[in-house]
């Protein structure tokens, strides 16, 4: 069986926001794109990340958090992300992401953002592996 890489199963150019936006604003970008996690770039360079459960949390009025209106991006975003080049072994970042128990990795190629693989993309990998090998997919480069 071939190694597959993570530049296989990413999500290429992923969405970004900067560290200095308003919360707010990653919030309806995250909305409106439909995603749970978005990389977060300061000063051109790629920093860390910003899911929408922290949004969430850090939102909720009961926190006792400054006003919303006057969250940033960086206040909430975690510099800890997980970030892969994207040569990467696809099984590397699968066991890795469960160990850390995260939702997602940022892929780079030459220190800069190219891809994002999240949760939804690891699963939409493992559900095309057992459809092959049960027989119920075939090998159909649109769909592999």
């Amino acid at each position: 069986m071939k190694l597959r890489l993570i530049k296989q199963a990413m999500t290429p150019f992923p969405h970004w926001i900067d560290a200095e936006e308003p919360l707010l604003a990653a919030r309806d970008v995250m909305q409106e794109l439909r995603v749970r996690h978005l990389p977060v770039k300061e000063d051109g360079q790629l920093s860390s990340i910003i899911t929408d459960r922290d949004v969430k949390f850090v939102l909720d009025p009961s926190l006792g958090m400054p006003p919303r209106e006057a969250l940033r991006v960086r206040d909430v975003a975690v510099y800890s992300a997980y970030v892969v080049d994207l040569n990467t072994p696809l099984s590397t970042v699968l066991m890795e992401m469960a160990e850390r128990r995260i939702g997602s990795a940022l892929i780079t190629r030459n220190g800069e953002l190219c891809g994002i693989f999240t949760s939804t993309d690891a699963c939409r990998e493992f559900g095309k592996h057992l459809g092959r090998e049960e027989g119920t997919l075939d090998d159909d480069p649109e769909v592999a």
